[in-house]
């Protein structure tokens, strides 16, 4: 880790230098004024301020209310202006300025932290597209015909995304109960969690235009933690023929520190042994490797319940966003994509609760001596995860939490 003239952080803190994300925020003086802030231990970094104070020119990209200006300057102003600031926490001669720019951590109110264009969700662990096939599937092969030869995903509701903290209320929709002839209408009586990685755009591409395997890095700004909630019953009465909608699309939580692609160098590893070759276009068997190794930890009501990691993923950030644009579909800064539930070959690996339970079967046995077989109301669910970053030190992406609320009738 660089030094830095910040006297109480801590050697091993996991928001060091070598960190450095990026979020939203806004202080009591200013509740309707959101501001770009950078974390560095338990302090935000106002970075507009901070620049005015150090003359920085980079300042028309942080003086707004979210990222999108920032995502949409493109890498060279990305590494440009994580080059000043790293600079700011580690230069002693600029400490006079720049320590008035920051504020503690349990001061400030994080929000969304940047507009979001598109979001798309894929369905990239072998393990749980294994798991969910031998629970639903049990006579057939687990894995769909095409698992193997593309990245599955799907479109959601932008519209629905929302900063770690907001409460998610419990939805309604059509469930058919087992053995039933017919639908019912009430609340969702199977809610779950899927634990997710996701990666935010920032340069967009023209209609028509498609991203090789190499380009992630010019296009995706930072990387942050993602809970796709999940209605598991709406869901599987309404998936067949169009997949997921109603389902997936009434909250997707997302934390609200990004962390710069540049900060997980050291967190990049190759993907696991794939058994069946790739079309050319997918094929990163000659490119450097863009899995991560991110480690993640799953809690309910506090307790840790799934420790997944971001290793096993079969398909890698850089083949979503190919596969994604493959077609020509065109990025828009803001595009959110997420790699889908991250789950392991252990059970105490899996993503979410309809692998833990197995479907209701095994209930989850809390350390109180409650069972869960999905979520019920009240219940809080967080997710934190920390990648390696250069020689010993640690990065962290913070936590993305919601807690249900009842339904609405």
């Amino acid at each position: 880790m660089p030094a830095t003239w910040l006297e109480d952080l801590p050697e091993d803190s996991p928001f060091g230098p070598d960190n450095l994300p990026y979020g939203c925020f806004t202080t009591d003086d200013a509740p309707t004024s959101p501001r770009v802030g950078i974390r560095i231990g338990d302090r935000v970094l106002d970075a507009a301020a901070c620049a005015r104070a150090v003359g920085d020119p980079h300042v028309e990209l942080l003086d707004h209310p979210t990222l999108n200006p920032l995502l949409a300057a493109g890498p060279a102003a990305w590494r440009a202006v994580r080059a000043a600031v790293t600079t700011w926490v580690t230069d002693p001669g600029l400490r006079p300025v720049v320590q008035p720019c920051l504020v503690p951590l349990d001061r400030v109110r994080l929000h969304l932290p940047f507009e979001v264009a598109d979001y798309v969700d894929f369905y990239s662990s072998e393990h749980h597209a294994t798991n969910v096939g031998r629970m639903f599937r049990p006579d057939s092969d687990p894995l769909p015909a095409n698992w193997k030869h593309l990245p599955i995903g799907y479109h959601g509701r932008a519209g629905t995304v929302v900063v770690s903290g907001t409460p998610v209320v419990r939805p309604m929709g059509q469930r058919r109960a087992p053995g039933s002839a017919g639908p019912s209408y009430g609340a969702c009586l199977r809610l779950d969690f899927e634990a997710e990685v996701g990666f935010v755009v920032g340069t967009p591409t023209a209609l028509g235009e498609r991203v090789p395997l190499s380009a992630l890095a010019e296009h995706v700004f930072g990387v942050c933690l993602v809970n796709d909630w999940s209605a598991r019953d709406i869901q599987s009465w309404e998936y067949v023929p169009l997949g997921p909608f109603l389902g997936k699309s009434f909250a997707t939580s997302v934390s609200p520190w990004i962390v710069p692609l540049d900060a997980l160098q050291a967190a990049r590893t190759a993907p696991p042994a794939r058994d069946v070759e790739l079309l050319p276009y997918l094929d990163d068997s000659g490119e450097q490797p863009w899995g991560l190794d991110l480690r993640l930890t799953v809690s309910l009501n506090g307790h840790p319940i799934s420790r997944p990691r971001f290793a096993d993923m079969y398909y890698t950030p850089a083949q979503q966003l190919t596969h994604m644009t493959v077609n020509g579909a065109r990025l828009r800064t803001g595009d959110l994509f997420a790699s889908g539930t991250v789950s392991g070959p252990d059970r105490e690996q899996r993503g979410s609760m309809l692998e833990l339970s197995w479907s209701g079967r095994e209930p989850l046995v809390l350390p109180d001596g409650t069972e869960r077989a999905f979520l019920e109301d009240g219940d809080e669910l967080t997710v934190t995860a920390w990648a390696p970053g250069p020689g010993s030190s640690r990065i962290g992406f913070g936590e993305v939490t919601g807690r249900v609320l009842p339904a609405r009738d």
